[in-house]
């Protein structure tokens, strides 16, 4: 069996019967290819059902020069999975990476915005641009419903229930949510779409996709990014933020103000609550605020 081979038959397994989405598909697909390049580069005939435990420890000696711990870990766990599939499919009986182990990460609390950052990056948008309602309803969107970028992107016009003051998500492996939305959001959406998105002509790919690009095409991940980024600048904010932030900031703020960790990991689209006890660290003094009010020896 070749690589590129086993790799197609994994990839179709990740997504058929695991139900994972694209991207996810796409970083697992990496690793594996970067593995088979690296024996092409040093002139190994190791195939997926050959390849020993020696060659897979050479190989992540080689890539851990250039990655973080966090990074070696994910490919330690990719090439896992991915020899563990070639032996559930009866073409290898032990896997390479059985006796190798993760480097120690750690805990990585994750950025977050207060609500006066979120409000001076919303602040910082140029509403008298074309693209100024399109970009204040996104950040309105990121922040009030708490969405992955993919989710933001891939929105649609028919997955909004206003009335009930819900929208539908998509998120990973295509499983999807109602979130709730609040009356502001709500506005701000129906800002950009009838004063700005109804003067554009999608493209056919597009008609129903809310948020678009100047083409009348869907918007990317890059693009969020980008405004995300510039917006920053402009607003003179100094962390390192990104549309996930806004996802770190919407569950923290929930938190801290009382909610359930079991209704934010529904609506964070999170199947283990250990996930999403990770995205809504709290600050210690908040901590002591809930001990005074709640214990009963307080």
């Amino acid at each position: 069996m070749k690589w590129q081979q086993a790799l197609t038959d994994y990839s179709n397994y990740l997504r058929i019967e695991r139900g994972l989405s694209e991207n996810t598909l796409k970083n697992y697909a990496l690793d594996i290819r970067k593995l088979y390049l690296w024996l092409e580069e040093t002139n190994r005939t190791a195939s997926p059902l050959s390849i020993v435990e020696e060659d897979i420890q050479e190989f992540l000696y080689h890539v851990g020069k250039t990655m973080n711990p966090r990074s070696q870990s994910r490919i330690i766990s990719g090439l896992r999975g991915f020899f563990s599939f070639l032996i559930f499919e009866g073409y290898r009986t032990t896997n390479p990476l059985e006796l190798i182990e993760s480097p120690k990460t750690g805990r990585k609390l994750p950025d977050t915005l207060s609500v006066d950052e979120i409000d001076q990056l919303i602040g910082a948008i140029d509403l008298g641009s074309p693209q100024g309602e399109r970009n204040r309803a996104i950040l309105e969107t990121l922040y009030a419903c708490g969405l992955r970028v993919s989710e933001l992107i891939n929105l649609k016009i028919s997955d909004l229930f206003f009335e009930e003051g819900f929208v539908k998500v998509t998120g990973k492996g295509d499983k999807q949510r109602f979130v709730p939305i609040g009356a502001n959001t709500i506005k701000y959406i129906n800002l950009y779409r009838n004063e700005i998105r109804v003067h554009q002509q999608p493209k056919p790919k597009a008609v129903d996709t809310l948020f678009l690009n100047r083409r009348g095409n869907g918007l990317t991940r890059a693009m969020i990014f980008t405004i995300i980024k510039n917006l920053a600048v402009t607003a003179g904010i100094q962390k390192n933020i990104s549309p996930h932030t806004f996802r770190h900031s919407f569950a923290t703020h929930l938190l801290e103000n009382g909610a359930n960790l079991r209704a934010i990991q529904q609506m964070l689209g999170h199947e283990s609550i250990t996930t999403t006890e990770i995205y809504t660290h709290i600050e210690t003094s908040h901590l002591t605020k809930v001990m005074e009010k709640f214990h009963p020896r307080k």
